[in-house]
């Protein structure tokens, strides 16, 4: 056991090693250890790895280390950057916030210049962390150009040891490059929440809690793969400052020099708006804008697609969940289809749309007088992201039960009486939803399995007819 300046060392030698060192610096400008919770004005975000278990299996354990730890170094480089607290680490998950008593930037604002400071930069920062991740992916250089930090550059370069070693081997190039994506998807919001010391003693925490954590957490959970959702809030906040025009304008520019379909994107595309649903305790209503990152995303994504398309089946499965994250992307549905049409990818589009809506079908062959006729009519008509569009407006629909009656209170006066009323609740409400319940069940288990299984029958067609070329 160690005992003296031995033990005195190692104390200190632990409390540098897993403390804050932004947090040791802020509560020494203090002068004190707070020791109540206050409330404050706070943005904050979660990230996540998207499908990090599926990528994990690349690796080794030694190797997952490295590679996790190369990757929060420069995610917590650019979140400092831009003066953020990374809060914690979560297996592939982080949380950071900027605010509140411990952030030194917000001392001597008024309230007004507070708010403004928070959204913008919590704003770039999710976006630079996407932009770093797309170069950390690549094992892109210039990461180390940027972060002038020593230690952060080191850990860096040990990430990207193994991902070149991965992407540089003749037999696993292909295979790593289709394969080996790494994807995050960050939710934010801002708002007022509670700050401070949490938990027992011995393992008190600094944290924040309060409503703009879990919708946060929920805009992350729904957001999509390389993508950022805000909550509605928050996007209003950008809009009166300005932030919105300014990005939007920056991301026009990018895409316009890298010769991108986006350049034609308009500010609605870039924020998009959309109204999720969540299911917790009963299902809740969150209004909410899907944001644009990569101004390169359909072109990267048709790429990926079409290495994926050698890699037979397996690759085919991966494609498909890819279509599933991007079906809401006009841009990149777009490139898509057009990737299968110069590949000679047969999609039945008329197969689809008997799946989506097959009273229109009907309708349609009825008024056809060749046989050919109605699918050559669907595949002029319905787009690929038309298709999928169609496809998410039957899921939305199916969304729109109101389960506040479940959830109303009652006065209790007896048993008898409120297990009556409850009663008579909640069959009511089955009653009146037997017929959308029914057809919740019939989306999910036929409609959309179907809709993708159509794409994914076209590409193994395409697939064989490449494996019988060959063998000849």
């Amino acid at each position: 056991m160690l005992t003296g300046e031995n033990e005195l060392e190692l104390r200190r030698n632990v409390e540098n090693y897993y403390l804050p060192a932004q947090l040791i610096k802020a509560i020494s400008e203090i002068g004190n250890i707070p020791d109540t919770s206050t409330d404050a004005l706070i943005g904050i975000a979660f990230l996540d790895i998207a499908d990090y278990t599926y990528l994990s299996k690349f690796l080794s354990s030694k190797e997952n280390h490295i590679f996790l730890n190369g990757l929060y170094a420069a995610f917590h480089w650019v979140i400092k950057k831009h003066g953020g607290y990374l809060n914690k680490i979560e297996g592939d998950s982080i949380m950071f916030h900027y605010g509140g008593p411990i952030d030194p930037q917000t001392k001597g604002k008024t309230a007004d210049d507070v708010r403004k400071y928070i959204a913008r930069e919590l704003f770039l920062t999710c976006v630079e962390l996407q932009r770093i991740c797309n170069l950390f992916n690549k094992a892109n250089e210039s990461i180390l150009n940027i972060i002038n930090d020593a230690e952060a550059q080191q850990t860096v370069n040990a990430a990207y040891d193994i991902i070149s070693s991965l992407r540089n081997n003749e037999e696993l190039a292909q295979s790593m490059n289709a394969l080996f994506q790494v994807r995050i998807r960050i939710g934010a919001s801002i708002g007022e929440v509670t700050i401070g010391n949490f938990g027992p003693q011995g393992a008190r925490q600094w944290d924040v809690i309060g409503v703009p954590v879990i919708d946060a957490k929920r805009m992350e959970s729904s957001a999509p793969a390389g993508g950022l959702r805000i909550s509605s809030d928050y996007y209003h906040i950008l809009e009166s400052t300005g932030t919105l025009r300014l990005y939007y304008q920056r991301f026009q520019r990018e895409a316009t020099v890298h010769r991108s379909v986006y350049t034609d994107v308009k500010l609605e595309d870039v924020f998009s708006n959309h109204v999720i649903y969540i299911r917790d305790k009963k299902i809740s209503r969150y209004d909410t804008y899907s944001v644009q990152v990569n101004p390169q995303l359909p072109e990267d994504t048709a790429a990926q697609i079409r290495l994926l398309l050698t890699k037979g089946e397996y690759g085919t499965d991966r494609i498909i969940e890819l279509l599933k994250y991007y079906r809401g992307n006009r841009f990149v549905m777009d490139k898509v289809e057009l990737l299968f049409s110069e590949l000679g990818i047969r999609m039945r589009k008329d197969m689809i749309l008997k799946v989506l809506q097959p009273g229109r079908y009907e309708s349609l062959k009825k008024k056809s007088k060749k046989k050919d006729e109605v699918s050559d009519k669907i595949d002029k008509s319905y787009s690929l992201y038309k298709l999928t569009s169609i496809l998410g407006q039957l899921q939305d629909a199916l969304k729109h039960r109101d389960e506040s009656d479940l959830y109303s209170h009652i006065d209790f006066l007896s048993y008898d009486q409120y297990i009556g009323r409850k009663k008579n609740i909640t069959e009511g409400w089955f009653a009146n939803n037997k017929s959308p319940t029914m057809k919740t069940y019939y989306y999910y288990n036929v409609i959309y399995p179907l809709f993708f299984i159509h794409i994914k029958a076209s590409m193994l067609e395409y697939q064989a007819a490449l494996d019988e070329v060959e063998e000849l």
